[in-house]
Order: structure tokens, then C-alpha cells, then sequence
């Protein structure tokens, strides 16, 4: 069993940037879905169900915004420019999540900010950690329970409750999760650190990202579904991939390493 410790933590950063970050407690969990998900049956790279250690780490409480990435784009470049690639900035702006990044835009937003902020050596979750992160001590195909409406998420969704359906809307508009985590169903997908692989076959056990190939050509992990995602791609197993492609429907949150263990 998980006790969920909830400590939040906002930094001041300066640059406008003022993460809310959530830490979230190590423990053991089972990653992967089950047969009995909808939607999962021949979805093969998400099997085999496995049992993996995680470490403490906190994560950040919402999708990254474009206010946040336009801040972090003023920090000394690393390894490559960052410009603002939002597309639907143009509907409401500031609080929505960042969406059409690459992932190498996000690992560098990741470093910008690991350079200059040597405490925290923030950085992409890894797939394993998000999952957990997700579950929150969960082990139905959503962290709500068995089903996903759209009182609880923003996906593809028979009825909107009022909204148009055509985009992000802005982060932490539904309840979180168990540890405090929103957004982590729908909304934007959220790019990981690991490298795509086509099962589980061979995963790590420890919580740690999967990487092999070349980074600069390798498809990248991506979770959690998006604005335009039926529910069974919102689900906490589900996995997706890209390679270099903007698409407007892609984000990503931030983490980094707690340095002090909480069980």
C-alpha cells in the first residue's frame, strides 16, 4: 500500500518562472494494464505487466504552460533555440498547457532549467514514474476508477459539459489525482524520457528511464492522452510515440529527484 504524502512545494525561481511542484512517495507498483482494460487487448507494448521500485521524485503538479515555456526560452540556450510553438495560445493563452513541442524542445527546456537551478536538476519523467504518478496507488485503467467523463478530464467526449471540445484548456481545471497531480488524463500528452520500445520485454525494474538508439532519431515515449484522445488512450497504461512532428496536442510536465526518501 501507498501512504500518499502530499507536500507541495512552489519555487521562485525568477524569470517568471514559478513551478508548483508535488513530491511524490517511492514505493511499489505494477505497470502495465491487464486484459480485462478496454481497449488494451491488442495493444502488445503495453504487456507485460511487470512490478517496478520507485524512488521519491517530485513531479510537476501541472502540464508545463505557455507562460512558463516563454519564460524558460529566456534562459541561456543549452543546445538548441526555443521559440514559442503553441498553437492555441491565439484562443486563450497564458494558463492553457504549451502544446506542438518536440521532444528534443522539451529535454531542452529541462536543461535550461537544470543549469541554472543546480538544486534541482529538473528533467523529463521517466515512463515508469509517470505511470506511477498517474496510478497514484490506483489500479483501475484511470485514476478515477473504471470509466473516464468529461466532469473529470479533457478528451474526445460524447458531451462536453459546456465546453467546445476543439482544444487545451487551461491546466488544473479538474480535480486532481490522490497525490495532487492534475491534467494527468487528457488535455495535452506529456513527453517522457524513454525511448520507444514495442513491449515490456527487458523494461527496468527500478523506476529508471529506458534509453537506447540515438536520441536524435529515436521515437520518444509520450502519456496520458490529449484534448482529441478517445478515453481508452487516456488510460494510466496507455502508451504513444512520435518523431519529430509538431503536433497540437503534444506538452509535457517537469521532475527532478527527491534528495530526501519519504517512506
Amino acid at each position: 500500500m501507498i501512504t500518499v504524502i502530499q507536500r507541495e512545494q512552489t519555487e521562485d525561481l525568477g524569470n517568471g518562472f514559478n513551478p508548483e511542484m508535488v513530491e511524490i512517495p517511492g514505493g511499489i507498483f505494477t505497470m502495465g494494464s491487464s486484459d480485462r482494460e478496454r481497449g488494451s487487448g491488442s495493444f502488445r507494448w503495453e504487456i507485460p505487466q511487470h512490478q517496478v521500485t520507485i524512488q521519491p521524485f517530485y513531479m510537476g503538479k501541472y502540464p508545463i504552460t505557455q507562460a512558463q515555456w516563454r519564460a524558460v526560452a529566456k534562459l541561456s540556450q543549452v543546445n538548441r533555440k526555443l521559440v514559442d510553438p503553441s498553437e492555441f495560445c491565439v484562443f486563450i493563452g497564458e494558463n492553457r498547457p504549451v502544446d506542438r513541442v518536440y521532444w528534443h524542445d522539451a529535454d531542452e527546456f529541462c536543461q535550461r532549467l537544470a543549469t541554472k537551478y543546480k538544486e534541482q536538476q529538473y528533467r523529463l519523467p521517466s515512463e515508469a514514474e509517470w505511470e506511477y504518478a498517474c496510478r497514484a496507488g490506483t489500479t483501475t485503467p484511470f485514476h478515477c476508477g473504471e470509466t473516464l467523463t468529461t466532469d473529470v478530464a479533457n478528451y474526445k467526449g460524447r458531451r462536453r459539459k459546456g465546453r467546445d471540445g476543439k482544444g487545451t484548456i487551461e491546466v488544473g481545471s479538474f480535480p486532481p489525482n490522490a497525490f495532487g497531480l492534475y491534467d494527468m488524463h487528457g488535455n495535452v500528452w506529456e513527453w517522457c524520457r524513454d525511448t520507444w520500445h514495442g513491449s515490456y520485454e527487458g523494461a527496468p525494474t527500478d523506476g529508471s528511464a529506458w534509453v537506447d538508439g540515438n536520441d536524435d532519431r529515436s521515437s520518444h515515449m509520450m502519456r496520458g492522452g490529449a484534448w482529441n484522445s478517445k478515453p481508452e488512450n487516456c488510460r494510466s497504461a496507455d502508451r504513444n510515440y512520435l518523431i519529430k512532428v509538431k503536433k497540437n496536442f503534444v506538452g509535457f510536465r517537469v521532475a527532478y529527484t527527491s534528495r530526501v526518501l519519504t517512506l
